[in-house]
């Protein structure tokens, strides 16, 4: 950090405590990335945080989303986790036409929460860092209308973007049919610029090798040019911090 950002932290450190809340217990790289979300605002990035505390407090009591309460979003078998890419972020694969628009919201969002929470803890070694990334591939290979899902994706996104600020390093949309232009351009209306610039929208071959250069063979699976399976999400198992 620059000495810019040690006095912000420092700062929403207090903002926090004149809201009536703490940061103890979240070193520096977890308030960093709720002030680079708030272009170091530090009032603005102190609000944010602790509408954070009380949303995970009310929303996620166990700190984390048991397989249980996501079952049938899980019997789609629609995400992969594989492993770290070469700079040390998970990678989460999306397959979407393997999707439907969920019936039961509450459960939906719950596995968002689910997903990305999984996600961050396979990166952490030892103990969490605070500022640990994710990189994420969506893919739209065979897609149908039945599988478009605008709503699902504005709340994936808003999730990221309201409770996981600096969580996402790169997410690639692969194989978009024509038809889902019109279905992107909604809901990049509800993406904010930081998260629009995260997201790279493979259209070409020398796209796709830069992809793949990025990820690396090791955690990217076959079918998108690597060396790996695909490794179903709830089959991922996560280390215990102490291993």
């Amino acid at each position: 950090m620059d000495q810019n950002q040690e006095l912000a932290v420092a700062q929403m450190r207090e903002s926090v405590q004149k809201l009536g809340s703490s940061t103890e217990g979240y070193g520096d790289p977890t308030l960093l990335r709720f002030l680079i979300a708030r272009s170091l605002d530090t009032e603005k990035a102190a609000k944010m945080f602790v509408q954070w505390q009380k949303w995970r407090a009310s929303f996620v009591p166990l700190d984390y989303i048991p397989d249980s309460e996501v079952e049938d979003e899980l019997n789609g078998e629609k995400i992969y986790l594989q492993g770290l890419s070469r700079k040390g972020y998970p990678v989460v694969i999306v397959k979407a036409n393997k999707h439907y628009p969920s019936k039961d919201q509450p459960q939906f969002k719950k596995f968002v929460v689910h997903i990305l929470d999984k996600a961050i803890a396979s990166s952490i070694r030892g103990e969490e860092i605070g500022n640990e990334k994710l990189t994420v591939i969506l893919d739209l290979q065979q897609i149908s209308y039945k599988n478009v899902d605008a709503r699902g994706l504005i709340t994936g996104f808003q999730f990221l973007q309201a409770y996981y600020p600096e969580r996402l390093a790169k997410l690639y949309l692969l194989n978009m049919p024509g038809f889902f232009v019109r279905v992107w351009r909604l809901v990049s209306r509800f993406l904010e610029k930081a998260t629009q610039e995260k997201i790279v929208i493979v259209s070409n071959e020398e796209e796709r090798r830069e992809m793949v250069r990025d990820i690396g063979e090791e955690a990217l699976p076959e079918e998108y040019g690597g060396q790996a399976k695909l490794l179903l999400l709830q089959h991922f198992q996560l280390k215990p911090l102490d291993a």
